[in-house]
């Protein structure tokens, strides 16, 4: 069982959660507020293999206090929060699109150097070996070229 990261533990929630979060109307007497949108974290860490507090965890202690903030009235916006009125366990659906698309967009990153990085080192092997083998293939007709000298 491996530790999910944030990009994956952000990913399933958009997964199971968007379409609660876009259905949501004014009048509705499902949750309290359409940004806040409650979340089970025995489900998410059920797709993610995990045991429910690692979810709980990670959304509170890490993610909340790495993307939550404080405006300049004082106030905070949380990124997850237990309480939100009635509801709990909340996340804040744009705050964490917000954050999911950075995610997404530094994995991209990532994987774009990497394949770079790979490429050169292919190119920089076979300009290696053909070298390699233009100076075997040399040394062998100088070779000749002297034997048939001393003849």
């Amino acid at each position: 069982m491996s530790i999910p990261t944030d990009l994956e533990i952000l990913n399933t929630v958009y997964r199971l959660y968007y379409s609660s979060y876009v259905s949501f109307e004014g009048s509705d007497e499902t949750r309290g507020s359409k940004i806040y949108v409650p979340v089970d974290c025995r489900k998410i860490a059920n797709e993610l293999r995990v045991d429910a507090d690692i979810v709980f965890g990670r959304l509170y202690y890490h993610l909340d206090k790495k993307y939550g903030y404080k405006r300049e009235d004082g106030s905070s916006v949380h990124l997850f929060a237990i309480k939100v009125g009635k509801d709990a366990n909340c996340v804040n659906f744009p705050l964490m699109s917000s954050v999911l698309a950075g995610l997404r967009q530094e994995r991209g990153r990532f994987w774009i150097g990497t394949v770079i990085a790979i490429l050169a080192l292919i190119v920089s092997s076979v300009s290696l070996t053909v070298s390699i083998t233009q100076m075997e293939n040399s040394n062998k007709s100088m070779q000749t070229t002297a034997e048939a000298a001393s003849v």
